[in-house]
């Protein structure tokens, strides 16, 4: 089935597009509203996103491969994202993200088989002061430790 906008949605979207002086200046703000509609972002999605703003569907793969920030598949209820830039790596975030591996039984890019985590490393988060740094869906987390990773794993429901 091809992918529409639910009525509140489209009216996002239509509203979106005042907001731009361009369609494809509101690119960003429309993946983001098709990934909360949907959870992620799929081919089908992007070709439909392409024709609404009078774009080729390989302009809006590049956008959405590009960012991390978008989910080209579904992702568990908690998606930890793990900081491996520089300052992270410096600090630990590679132990960290072996040490999520082994806890939740999983590589990066996969979901556990519950639903509830799906794991990935990530470019910069812009914490560089407070690594290693992740996130929890949006909600950061900063120098952390694996003390702490297992404290914020048993608190999320």
């Amino acid at each position: 089935m091809l992918f529409q906008f639910n009525a509140q949605n489209q009216k996002k979207f239509e509203e979106l597009l005042s907001h731009y002086p361009t369609k494809v200046a509101a690119l960003l703000p429309t993946l983001w509203l098709v990934q909360e509609q949907e959870g992620n972002i799929s081919f089908e999605a992007m070709e439909v996103v392409a024709n609404l703003l009078d774009v080729s569907p390989a302009h809006v793969y590049s956008v959405a491969t590009f960012y991390t920030m978008y989910h080209l598949k579904p992702v568990g209820k908690h998606h930890l994202q793990v900081c491996r830039t520089l300052s992270c790596a410096l600090m630990g975030s590679e132990n960290l993200l072996e040490h999520f591996k082994n806890k939740l039984k999983i590589n990066e890019g996969e979901v556990t088989p519950d639903g509830r985590f799906s794991l990935c490393a990530v470019e910069c988060l812009a914490s560089c002061g407070t690594a290693p740094a992740m996130m929890v869906n949006e909600t950061y987390h900063e120098n952390l430790n694996v003390q702490k990773v297992d404290q914020i794993l048993k608190e999320l429901k």
